[in-house]
């Protein structure tokens, strides 16, 4: 008995070693087979402080707005938040812990370290997940969000599956692509000019299949949005999808 007890002590140890230095660590070195790579992440981060910075404070702001969250406490999960900048806003806009749920862990130093800069290092969480199987317990989350992973994802039906089984009844989740309505038109078209012919695809399309998907998975309260705010019909703004969890 006093062996094992030796043995979960050391273990508990190291854990807390490893627990207290996750927001100080820095990158570790991508192994070549990697799929999820530090450069990948590096690129991204890049972008997060240059072309898309102007995107994310309206969408939090109309996030929080939509979905009353300026008062409410419990857990949040931002489903590919990657260097996790949507998170960060709406940790200065609510009172919910938010957790950074990324499949590249690359991600993660930074994301700590800018969350601790701004005094919200308490508030924030990052765990490891594939949104095809997301590592949460049944009716968890008050809120899921995502921006822009969702066209990633191997398998779009399976992830808005399991995005309804962590929600907890009641709850809502706000997936998509693009902008919030609330961004200036001027900005989304400086945004657009920068990014070129990689962000055009058909929107159209990609409601129809989120609307089959629904249909398939049986999710009864949903909606489609796409933000077409005045003088904006010439500027793609993305699609998003609102599901409720029935109670």
């Amino acid at each position: 008995m006093m062996e094992i007890s030796r043995h979960f002590y050391l273990l508990t140890l190291v854990l807390s070693f490893y627990v207290a230095g996750c927001e100080t660590v820095k990158h570790a070195p991508s192994h070549p087979n990697e799929k999820y790579t530090q450069q990948d992440a590096l690129g991204m981060i890049r972008a997060s402080k240059g072309t898309l910075s102007p995107v994310y404070a309206p969408l939090a702001e109309q996030i929080v707005t939509d979905f009353n969250l300026q008062k409410k406490e419990g857990v949040g999960i931002d489903l590919g938040s990657g260097p996790g900048t949507l998170i960060l806003e709406l940790c200065q806009r609510t009172r919910l812990h938010w957790i950074n749920a990324d499949i590249n862990p690359h991600f993660f130093p930074h994301f700590y370290e800018q969350a601790k800069q701004r005094g919200f290092g308490h508030r924030v969480s990052a765990v490891f997940a594939d949104a095809c199987n997301l590592p949460f317990r049944d009716n968890y989350a008050d809120i899921i969000v995502s921006r822009g992973s969702f066209p990633f994802w191997q398998d779009k039906s399976r992830g808005l599956s399991e995005i309804y089984r962590v929600l907890k009844p009641g709850a809502v989740a706000y997936i998509g692509r693009g902008f919030s309505e609330n961004l200036p038109v001027a900005t989304a078209q400086k945004i657009r000019a920068r990014q070129g012919r990689k962000m055009k695809y058909d929107i159209d399309k990609a409601a129809d299949e989120l609307r089959h998907i629904m249909k398939v998975l049986q999710i009864k309260e949903w909606k489609i949005h796409r933000p077409n705010p005045p003088g904006s019909d010439n500027v793609n703004y993305g699609l998003w999808i609102e599901i409720h969890k029935q109670i």
